[in-house]
């Protein structure tokens, strides 16, 4: 009897239709993942058009991470409620994947909006700027902790931000209080930050108030900065304005973007109020 006639396709066939090669059907096969329906006495392998439905689930789970050996297991132990029990495990992965790529989406449009912004600045340029609140997420207080203790910090924030999933994709920050500045130690940070766009609830935040910023940028790593903070001083007292509660900095161009300290830029903004004549 033809078995191949109507019903049955050969090997190639079947591959061709299931948009595979021969050999991974060769292969399924050979562990008893998947079979054909029939054989020939000299071999040749034939399938049934039935079985494309389960060829499909099959590649599915692999695609989705399962590996052969459990695809092989419930092939074995088949089940109704067993086929609802994958797809419901499935179906969780793939919203929970969903939902990291989303995140991870939002972090790239933000980076990309933020460089796209740098490259427009002029980093020479000194300006005043009237600044909305803004929401930023604080590591814990690090004034006058050691070199170490700052690595510590900055590793247990950074994997803060991703347990908590509050990476928006901002740079990370740094906040010095007023008396920190005063004294000319302008490294003896108070908190790192990350500004939170669109904050979460149950989270305790900073706000940074509305107003007026002094803004600037340093181009170089921190052992000069004292520099720039002089030039941003001369301007304050040209516009007579008095030093506010603290001094945000953040990274514009970093370890990400260029090969050599000398070619950080940093954002400095300088809480500022009028003074009175």
């Amino acid at each position: 009897m033809n078995k191949k006639k109507g019903k049955y396709l050969t090997t190639g066939e079947f591959a061709k239709l299931c948009k595979v090669n021969k050999q991974t059907l060769f292969f399924y096969d050979q562990i008893g993942l998947f079979s054909p329906e029939y054989k020939n006495e000299k071999g040749y392998r034939y399938y049934s058009i039935r079985q494309i439905e389960l060829f499909i689930v099959i590649d599915l789970l692999k695609d989705l991470g399962m590996s052969l050996n459990d695809i092989q297991q419930y092939t074995q132990n088949k089940s109704p409620e067993g086929f609802l029990s994958i797809m419901y495990q499935k179906r969780e992965e793939i919203v929970k994947k969903r939902q990291e790529i989303e995140i991870k989406e939002k972090i790239i449009e933000t980076k990309i909006a933020l460089m796209e912004e740098a490259l427009r600045l002029d980093f020479n340029q000194i300006t005043l700027e009237q600044l909305p609140d803004a929401t930023l997420y604080l590591s814990r207080n690090i004034e006058n902790i050691t070199a170490d203790e700052f690595v510590a910090v900055v590793s247990d924030f950074i994997n803060e931000l991703d347990v908590l999933q509050l990476d928006t994709g901002y740079p990370i920050g740094v906040i010095t209080k007023r008396e920190q500045i005063l004294k000319g130690e302008f490294t003896n940070y108070s908190y790192l930050y990350i500004e939170q766009p669109n904050p979460k609830e149950g989270y305790p935040y900073f706000t940074s108030v509305k107003g007026e910023f002094l803004c600037g940028y340093h181009i170089g790593d921190e052992k000069t900065i004292h520099k720039t903070y002089k030039r941003l001083f001369t301007e304050m007292e040209r516009l007579n304005l008095a030093l506010g509660d603290y001094v945000f900095e953040e990274y514009i161009y970093d370890t990400v973007v260029v090969n050599h300290k000398e070619q950080f830029v940093t954002k400095i903004l300088i809480q500022v109020n009028q003074m009175e004549n």
